[in-house]
């Protein structure tokens, strides 16, 4: 059996975690600081679990220089539910700022002087004639997410901005135009997945139409940065939410982290209540999946996994201790890493072919096929597959959804480790066939 030395693990997910983090962890597991119990066994509500959280979303915000008008969420579901808890939420703020605008137009300042059904006349006439969540698919998890946001309030409130499939021959690869975007007209937000873990497609940079004019009519943009997050300098200031799983490039599997704006929550933007929403025939939240409580209780208002949450403390710290200019340091590794790989497969047209159009190649998932023996592309993927594990490069092997084969080249993967992948590509191409 190979040691853990031996093994470069290419998996998208759970991923792979530095070895002195996780040996970190494991103390602290038995037993926390001398304190005679392990870090899971700790109250969520001791002051050391509260010095846990507080100081990861410290290095947090640290790293990714998080601007002080942003809040950090730790909450539970994973990026699933966060296309919900998005709709929820933010369904809730275009509401009360659709009621704000109601009030304003009918010369009240603060509603008490008008009946409640007129107001509620007014807003059922605004979420039906009004209210849309757009969404740009680009991959499987914008799909997903697309087809949440409409199972919960419905298809007819959702507005697909773009399908990437309608550019690339049904399926996914490319990121369509700006210019071919259908955006909608104040849409309670504009989602985007800035990096499809399943499809190899991230986006190259913010989007040039979704950047803020500094006006009223700036869109609410929320990404889900699950798979590249710590991987490249965010424009925070341009996104209103942005979440992600811990399991790629923060931490383990359990915890997600959601930094929003703090003017979309109260005491700057009032939630509906849930007797109003159900009288528009709009969906209420699970309490757990609500920022507004989240944010109020400093992500402690149930039993969050603190072992979880020092887990991506300490690969804070590590980053911290190892990048004197923080995110900006992992992005030039990052970058190389992607190019040290894409390089060796672009060397062999003949033996590999690289899924998504260049111009959006994911520096994090590396989707490609093997075309390189005779008897076709399946004995070729096995053929590659099984000469990996041989070699101590494991994870290889392509979402079930799509097949083919896929290097998730996340911030735990070394360059060591990218270019003995790439050394591996070379050889395989360079066999008989």
């Amino acid at each position: 059996m190979p040691s853990r030395a031996e093994v470069t693990y290419f998996g998208a997910g759970p991923a792979l975690l530095p070895t002195n983090v996780l040996e970190k962890a494991a103390e602290s597991l038995v037993n926390y600081n001398g304190t005679g119990l392990g870090l899971a066994e700790h109250s969520h509500r001791s002051e050391i679990a509260t010095k846990v959280l507080n100081e990861a979303k410290a290095d947090l915000a640290t790293f990714l220089d998080i601007p002080d008008d942003y809040e950090v969420l730790f909450m539970q579901g994973g990026g699933s539910g966060e296309f919900s808890a998005t709709v929820y939420n933010l369904v809730g703020v275009w509401v009360e700022r659709r009621k704000q605008k109601i009030l304003k137009e009918l010369g009240i300042k603060d509603g008490k002087d008008i009946p409640e059904d007129v107001i509620l006349k007014e807003l059922e006439k605004a979420v039906q004639e009004e209210l849309k969540i757009d969404y740009l698919v680009t991959g499987s998890w914008s799909l997903k997410a697309s087809q949440e946001a409409a199972r919960l309030v419905g298809p007819e409130y959702i507005n697909v901005v773009a399908d990437a499939r309608k550019v690339n021959d049904g399926k996914f690869g490319k990121i369509p135009e700006e210019s071919a975007w259908k955006l909608s007209k104040n849409p309670a937000m504009v989602y985007y997945c800035d990096n499809e873990t399943v499809d190899g497609v991230e986006f190259p940079g913010f989007p040039e139409v979704l950047k803020p004019k500094g006006n009223d009519d700036d869109p609410i943009v929320v990404a889900d940065m699950s798979s590249n997050i710590l991987s490249r300098r965010i424009p925070i200031k341009n996104f209103s939410v942005i979440f992600f799983g811990a399991q790629k490039n923060l931490g383990s599997t359990g915890i997600t982290v959601v930094i929003i704006k703090k003017s979309l929550l109260p005491p700057a933007v009032a939630t509906p209540p849930p007797t109003l929403l159900r009288k528009l025939g709009l969906p209420i939240g699970p309490i757990v999946l609500s920022y507004e409580t989240i944010a109020k209780n400093n992500s402690l208002y149930n039993t969050l996994s603190i072992f979880d949450v020092y887990i991506a403390g300490q690969v804070l710290k590590n980053s911290l201790a190892n990048f004197p200019n923080k995110v900006d340091d992992q992005e030039k590794i990052a970058n190389e890493k992607a190019k040290t790989i894409y390089e060796a497969l672009e060397k062999y047209p003949e033996s590999y072919k690289i899924v998504p159009d260049k111009s959006a190649r994911s520096r994090m998932n590396i989707c490609f096929r093997v075309t390189h023996l005779a008897s076709g592309v399946d004995d070729s993927e096995k053929t590659f597959l099984k000469g990996a594990t041989e070699q101590g490069l494991t994870g290889l092997k392509g979402h079930r959804s799509v097949g083919g084969i896929r290097a998730s080249n996340y911030n735990s993967i070394s360059a060591e480790g990218a270019k003995k992948l790439a050394m591996y590509i070379e050889t395989f191409a360079q066999s008989p066939k």
